[in-house]
């Protein structure tokens, strides 16, 4: 042991230091029966300028407390270092992998002499056993320094790699990932850990996993891979090129009438779909619906999704803008709650603009409650009266007076597109993909292998796939 740290070691702290350590927001979050254990936990440590203290890939031990001093964090990706963010007085350094339970996720390296107090992990974790404060607060930190940052070392979630952030929502981060062995291009969806905190948040992103799985079709995103994983929870999707649809009616003049029609029916197929496999959707907006280079529009975000003729007693809603007077009552929810919902966007991505724009939420909600939606022509005036009718019909505050179901909501759409060129999809069929694998072996295990792979074979044809195999020589 050098001098410096068997000096640090036996020295006591300071009056000064412990009003420092008391004043900070960790201390802060510590119950005062719990204060002068995680005190007893901390031990001095001096780094002096230029030192990198903190090292990606390395295992993680402690986490520290800056009292003096400031350092530079920084990402290694791709043999080049990113700078992060700045850490000063007060804050805390190393806590991300204290949390996660993974390696540390960056490099942090001292732009002045510091002095820093070190919390060792196993007895932090301990006090946040008795003391879920700590924990919490620690969870907010984390949460926060994962939303802010806008590089992210590479961090493998199962079978996937994580390359970078893509956007965040209110509750979870996603990423941009890859199949580490067959290269396939993916979307990884992270729980927020404020949120993963929470076991209502958790079971209904698992539940979004759980429901888009079970959904087979052009017009809905598709999902690869659940893993539960540093503390979290992360969904695998396929990774789809293009751009939100809100983003569209935000940025782009109004979109002309046979594209909004062509929108509105392939994500009307997509839900007379998922409604058969008994789903609502229950947050059916501009901002989940994905529009592809190819004018495909996918929806997305299922994470309100309940199975027909729930009660959402969860709190957790949909969007105000967008929600009939039955979610809003919390009352019973079916094919129709998300036949409103598609009638309000539909008057938004024809016109351009919201039939309720208020920003109070209360003024919002008494408009879908009280309100008719006006005549989407006093907006744009070349829109057809069918196309008020429709719009309407979807949005009539009793449910039984709207469309009953999309198939009654389809015949009037195509009616409406009719002569409009729009061209024709395949959207009521589940899509067919087609997968190849390449497998070479020695001749001695050819038998052994032909077992292994008829068995397999059977296992695939159960669930409906069709299986070709076929013999090559010296491949």
């Amino acid at each position: 042991m050098t001098d410096r740290k068997q000096r640090l070691a036996k020295r006591k702290m300071s009056t000064e230091e412990m009003e420092f350590l008391l004043g900070t927001e960790l201390l802060d979050a510590c119950p005062d029966d719990a204060k002068s254990l995680l005190l007893a936990s901390m031990a001095a440590k001096e780094v002096q300028a230029g030192e990198r203290f903190i090292r990606q890939g390395d295992s993680a031990r402690n986490f520290y407390l800056i009292q003096n001093g400031s350092c530079l964090v920084s990402v290694e990706k791709d043999g080049a270092i990113f700078p992060v963010s700045r850490l000063k007085s007060g804050d805390l350094v190393g806590e991300m992998a204290i949390l996660t339970g993974e390696s540390r996720n960056a490099h942090v390296d001292a732009e002045t002499d510091m002095l820093l107090w070190r919390i060792n992990r196993h007895e932090f974790e301990q006090l946040c056993l008795e003391h879920s404060s700590l924990r919490d607060f620690l969870t907010d930190i984390v949460t926060a320094r994962f939303a802010k940052s806008k590089f992210t070392p590479e961090r493998t979630i199962g079978k996937y790699v994580i390359k970078e952030i893509l956007g965040q929502g209110g509750w979870s981060i996603v990423y941009r990932g890859v199949h580490a062995s067959l290269n396939m291009p993916v979307a990884v969806k992270m729980l927020k850990h404020n949120m993963a905190m929470d076991p209502d948040f958790m079971e209904k992103f698992r539940r979004e996993a759980g429901v888009i799985a079970r959904l087979n079709h052009d017009n809905i995103v598709r999902v690869y891979d659940v893993e539960l994983l540093y503390k979290t929870a992360f969904i695998v999707m396929e990774y789809l090129e293009g751009v939100p649809l809100d983003y569209l009616v935000e940025n782009m003049p109004t979109l002309p009438l046979s594209r909004a029609l062509d929108i509105l029916i392939q994500v009307a197929n997509g839900l007379k779909y998922a409604h058969g496999k008994g789903i609502v959707h229950q947050d059916i907006k501009p901002a989940n619906i994905f529009i592809q280079e190819d004018d495909r529009a996918r929806i997305v975000d299922f994470g309100l999704a309940l199975p027909i003729g729930s009660i959402d007693d969860t709190g957790f809603g949909g969007t105000p803008f967008y929600m009939a007077p039955e979610q809003i009552e919390c009352e019973e929810i079916d094919e129709r709650t998300d036949i409103y919902s598609f009638g309000i966007m539909a008057y938004e991505i024809a016109t351009g603009s919201r039939p309720f724009p208020q920003k109070d939420v209360s003024a919002v909600f008494r408009a879908h409650r009280e309100t008719p939606v006006p005549d989407p022509r006093s907006r744009k005036p070349d829109l057809p009266e069918k196309f008020h009718d429709f719009v309407q019909k979807c949005t009539q505050k009793e449910p039984a007076d709207r469309y009953q179901n999309f198939e009654q909501a389809l015949q009037d759409l195509l009616g409406l597109a009719a002569g409009t060129g729009i061209k024709e999809r395949s959207l009521d069929q589940p899509t067919r993909m087609v997968m190849n694998i390449l497998m070479t072996y020695p001749s001695e295990k050819q038998l052994e292998l032909a077992k292994l792979v008829g068995g397999f074979a059977e296992e695939l044809k159960a669930l409906g796939a069709k299986v070709h195999i076929g013999d090559f020589q010296d491949i």
